[in-house]
């Protein structure tokens, strides 16, 4: 694995809203030192851009294909880019 910066952008579907997943990525995210951001969408979806080590994203991937206990995970959608240094932190976000 390459220490190059990129950015991850999924979209998380099933019983992703009301179980905490907000929550729970942002502090996977912290724990991973990754930045950008988290929000519900108004579909149902749990929406996700993080920027930072390709490895460290790989690793919050594989916390947004599981998911907290109460969830269930059916679909993870994903695009990866070039980060864009925009971030300076990782933050919950309002619906959108």
């Amino acid at each position: 694995m390459t220490m190059e910066t990129m950015r991850l952008h999924a979209r998380i579907q099933g019983h992703v809203q009301g179980v905490g997943f907000r929550y729970f990525v942002q502090d996977r995210a912290l724990a991973l030192g990754l930045v950008g951001w988290v929000r519900n969408t108004f579909d149902g979806d749990v929406e996700v851009v993080a920027e930072g080590p390709r490895d460290k994203l790989e690793t919050l991937l594989d916390y947004l294909r599981r998911g907290p206990r109460s969830a269930v995970v059916t679909q993870v959608d994903v695009e990866w880019s070039a980060a864009s240094g925009e971030f300076r932190r990782f933050e919950i976000r309002p619906t959108a």
